[in-house]
C-alpha cells in the first residue's frame, strides 16, 4: 500500500496524476473519430503545426492557446486544400503539411527570440503541471466532450460514411471543422503533459488499442480513455520510482497494452487467430 501512497505525499505528484487522468480520459475520445476514419497522421500534422502559433502568440504576450488554436485549425485546412485542389493522395497532403509547419515553427522560435522552452514543448514535463494547467484541462475536456455528445449522432454517420452524411444533406464541412477543433483543443492540452510529440500516443494508441476489442464506436471511447488513464497513471508511478521520465514512459506503458492486446484481443489478437487455425 505503500508503494501507492507515498508518490502522493508530494503535490507535483498529486498535480501530474489528475493532469494525467484528464488528458487521459479526453485525447483518447478524441482520438478514436481518427482512427475510425483512419487519418491519425492528421493529430500528428496538428500537433507539429501549432508551434508556429505558440511562437508568435508568445512573441505578441497573447494567449498561446489562441495563436495554437489559429495555427492547428490552419494546417487542417491547408491539408484539405492541397488534397482537394491536387491529384496528391491526403497523406501526401499531411506530409507536406508537417513539415513546413513544424519547420517554420522552430524559425519562429530562433528569430522571434522566443523564451520557450522546446524541450518541454516536444516532450512535456506533466510533474511542473499547475493548478492553472489543471483547470485548463477541465475546462477543455468539458467543452470538447459536451460539444461530441450534442453532435454525436452526426459525428457518428460522417465518421463512418461521410459521403453518405453529405447526401442527406448534414453539414459535413462544418462537422469536419469541428472535429479539426476538437483535435487541436485537445492537443494544446496535453502538451504541457507530454509535449507535442508523445501527446499523439495518447490520443492514438488507447483508441487503437480499443478499436481491436470492439466494434462499437462509443464502446471505442470508453474503453479508450480507461486505457488512457490507466496509461497515465502507471506511467507517473513507473516515472516515479525509476526515476525516468514521465512523458516517454506514458508512452511505454500505453504502447504494452496495445502490443497485449494485439496479441490476445479475443477477434483480433494474433496469437487467438493462429490459435484458431491450428485447431
Amino acid at each position: 500500500m505503500s508503494l501507492l501512497l507515498d508518490p502522493l505525499s508530494y503535490e507535483f505528484m498529486r498535480y501530474a496524476l489528475l493532469a494525467g487522468i484528464g488528458v487521459g480520459l479526453l485525447c483518447p475520445i478524441v482520438g478514436s473519430f481518427l482512427v475510425v476514419q483512419r487519418i491519425t497522421l492528421l493529430g500528428d500534422v496538428v500537433a507539429h503545426a501549432i508551434l508556429p502559433g505558440l511562437a508568435i502568440a508568445h512573441f505578441l504576450k497573447i494567449p498561446l492557446i489562441l495563436g495554437a488554436s489559429f495555427f492547428g485549425l490552419l494546417s487542417s485546412f491547408t491539408t484539405t486544400w492541397i488534397s482537394s485542389q491536387s491529384k496528391l493522395k491526403v497523406e501526401t497532403a499531411m506530409a507536406i503539411t508537417y513539415a513546413s509547419f513544424f519547420a517554420l515553427g522552430i524559425s519562429l522560435l530562433t528569430v522571434l527570440q522566443n523564451r520557450l522552452d522546446l524541450n518541454e514543448l516536444l516532450f512535456g514535463d506533466i510533474l511542473s503541471i499547475t493548478t492553472g494547467d489543471i483547470q485548463q484541462i477541465i475546462i477543455t475536456a468539458i467543452l470538447v466532450l459536451a460539444a461530441i455528445r450534442f453532435f454525436y449522432k452526426e459525428l457518428l454517420f460522417f465518421t463512418f460514411d461521410s459521403l453518405g452524411a453529405e447526401a442527406m444533406g448534414l453539414p459535413v464541412r462544418w462537422l469536419n471543422l469541428g472535429l479539426m477543433a476538437s483535435v487541436t483543443l485537445t492537443i494544446i492540452a496535453g502538451i504541457k503533459t507530454v509535449g507535442v510529440i508523445l501527446v499523439i500516443a495518447l490520443m492514438v494508441g488507447p483508441a487503437a488499442t480499443a478499436y481491436l476489442l470492439t466494434k462499437e464506436l462509443h464502446w471505442m471511447m470508453i474503453l479508450g480513455s480507461t486505457f488512457g488513464i490507466i496509461s497515465a497513471i502507471v506511467g507517473l508511478y513507473v516515472s516515479y520510482y525509476s526515476d525516468i521520465p514521465s512523458g516517454p514512459t506514458i508512452a511505454m506503458t500505453i504502447f504494452v497494452f496495445f502490443f497485449f492486446v494485439l496479441l490476445f484481443s479475443p477477434s483480433q489478437g494474433i496469437l487467438m487467430r493462429y490459435s484458431r487455425v491450428k485447431t
